[in-house]
């Protein structure tokens, strides 16, 4: 059955902006993309050269910001149009809340290999595999 609401996380990755392409190729219907700040504690500076404190928390937001209107524009020139969020916290745990809590019945979301012993992880991306593993709804992984 086709989706209603699909689910696009964005995180300015390569990978993320394939998925929303493929989300908007594949499928007709209410599309949001979610960009996922994560919160960061003063003492992660790396020798001050990332500002403190709310300085950082802007920063953050701001390319946040950049991030869903890249969507946007990306959406308008296929004609559609994208929902756009922008939420903080632990980017699986809030992925899978926004799913629960925004009747999203798919996602799409792009995956990234790392160097973790995990084949899983190493597959798909600490994010993606969390997301792949506890989501409710169809998940569809971009690579």
């Amino acid at each position: 059955m086709a989706p209603d609401h699909v689910l696009v996380p964005l995180d300015g990755s390569p990978l993320s902006d394939a998925a929303l392409s493929h989300a908007l190729e594949t499928f007709d219907c209410r599309v949001t993309v979610l960009n996922v700040v994560t919160p960061l504690d003063d003492g992660m500076s790396e020798g001050g050269v990332v500002g403190a404190g709310e300085q950082r928390r802007q920063q953050a937001h701001e390319r946040a910001q950049t991030l869903v209107e890249r969507a946007e524009t990306t959406a308008s020139e296929t004609d559609r149009a994208v929902e756009t969020a922008v939420e903080t916290g632990d980017p699986a745990e809030t992925i899978l809340a926004f799913v629960d809590d925004s009747d999203v019945d798919h996602v799409v979301m792009g995956g990234h290999g790392r160097t973790e012993p995990n084949l899983v992880d190493r597959l798909l991306g600490t994010v993606a595999t969390a997301v792949v593993s506890k989501a409710s709804v169809t998940v569809t992984v971009v690579r």
